[in-house]
């Protein structure tokens, strides 16, 4: 995405209750804008892939997207065909509809049948994520591509510009991130990768790629991985154990700890005791394993006072009246700017060159200006000095530890409108998104 003013239209599901309200709703983006020249030392290029949660669609994270893109970063949002989504299009060559994959709807309560039905979502996510890399590399080398759909303005021919102008074939440069059903995929793609060639008796990997493809020699211990508001449970089937035992790339023996790894909770997920457990787990380095070097880097890891799981998609600002009357959540805007900020800041310092972050953005001025000289060298190249310090310099970002979120109690930066939830139905509305029911889902 390029941000130059035109508009498209943002789809919305017709079983939505607020359709009516989003249905008109346009992203400030232009279709195949021009590619700029990357001004960079490396000449091209830094890609993210990103993946939507339950009820998300592609369009559904256009303020993290766009906002990235505007510092420079290729942003890959895939729409998920395995029945997340509201709807996905399927279509022809000649751009006609082919099929349409619906919603499934599955219980949040643990059984068989719901793992087999997670696992198999997974599969396909994990599969999608794997021809999207596939698909890059092709884009990459100048490639056509024969499987995209026809469309007047030839978005085939429009692909041709990025040819040798991503950043793709480094081992460990690209960076993934999620939100909540799509931080899961994440985690489960990046260590199905990872571990590939190892097994037990019990596990069923749901990806296995080849010992010499790419993806093989691009995911590294040091991937640069981003998670909003993590969804534990799907991680958790008893077919993928073995993987869930295992820690993230990260903590193996060559890799560099936690400093590659960022976790952004929502203050609704952090008070979902059972689901920050899990987070916690897939984060934080493991207690049994020794690390290499005396201790491991930590992770950052922080959640936003007064914010929803809706927080972290477009819908807390499309909808700020329903987050706020419902979650008690504050400030949609400044929950997304901060998340950008971190997940910028995370690829800055894990060696990915990117624009500047701005002064407002970092909000200097109210913050006090540099600390110190060292502060004030980085602050005039347009590092992101505070975002993931653990100093509680930034008003409303409070750092979680391993302890955290027991019965830690959090002072002044606990929002007190809102109490711990023990189930989903007290963090979020079903489907991620607005469908109001009785009972909430995940």
């Amino acid at each position: 995405m390029v941000c130059k003013g035109a508009v498209t239209d943002l789809p919305c599901a017709s079983f939505l209750p607020i359709s009516s309200l989003v249905s008109g709703i346009t992203i400030p983006a232009l279709r195949d804008a021009p590619l700029s020249e990357p001004g960079i030392n490396s000449k091209r290029w830094p890609v993210m892939v990103f993946s939507h949660g339950l009820g998300g669609t592609k369009n559904a994270y256009s303020h993290l997207a766009g906002s990235l893109s505007s510092h420079g970063v290729v942003v890959i949002a895939p729409e998920h065909r395995d029945g997340s989504a509201p709807t996905s299009i399927i279509r022809n060559m000649d751009g006609t509809t082919h099929r349409t994959v619906d919603f499934i709807s599955l219980p949040h309560v643990r059984s068989p049948e719901v793992e087999d039905g997670r696992d198999a979502q997974l599969k396909v996510r994990l599969w999608e994520l794997g021809l999207i890399h596939e698909t890059l590399l092709k884009i990459d080398r100048g490639e056509p591509l024969t499987n995209v759909a026809a469309r007047e303005d030839k978005v085939a021919e429009g692909l041709a510009m990025f040819a040798s102008k991503l950043d793709i074939h480094r081992p460990g440069c690209i960076s993934w991130s999620g939100h909540s059903f799509g931080a899961a995929t994440m985690v489960q793609f990046v260590k199905s990768v990872f571990y590939r060639s190892h097994s037990a008796p019990s596990y069923r990997p749901l990806f296995t790629p080849a010992e010499d493809s790419a993806i093989a020699k691009q995911i590294t211990s040091s991937s640069p991985l981003s998670l909003l508001d993590l969804w534990g449970p799907p991680l958790r089937s008893s077919k993928t154990e073995w993987l869930w035992e295992q820690p993230l790339p990260c903590y193996a023996r060559s890799g560099p700890g936690g400093s590659c790894v960022l976790a952004i909770l929502s203050e609704a997920f952090f008070k979902w005791r059972a689901n920050l457990k899990i987070t916690k787990r897939v984060v934080f380095p493991p207690q049994s394993m020794d690390p290499p070097s005396g201790h491991w880097t930590p992770p950052h890891v922080f959640y936003r006072v007064a914010s929803a799981h809706l927080s972290q998609s477009d819908f807390g600002v499309l909808l700020p009246w329903l987050t706020k009357k419902v979650f008690k959540a504050d400030d949609p805007v400044g929950t997304l700017r901060l998340n950008v900020r971190a997940v910028l800041e995370l690829m800055r310092q894990n060696g990915i060159e990117l624009a500047p972050t701005s002064s407002v953005d970092m909000e200097e001025a109210a913050a006090g200006g540099a600390r110190n000289d060292v502060d004030s060298e980085r602050l005039s190249k347009g590092q992101d000095v505070r975002i993931l310090a653990t100093d509680g310099s930034v008003k409303g970002w409070v750092v979680l530890k391993p302890e955290d979120g027991d019965k830690t109690e959090l002072g002044e930066a606990v929002n007190t409108k809102t109490t711990d939830q023990a189930t989903p139905s007290e963090a979020v509305i079903d489907g991620e998104i607005m469908k109001t029911e009785s009972r909430g889902r995940l």
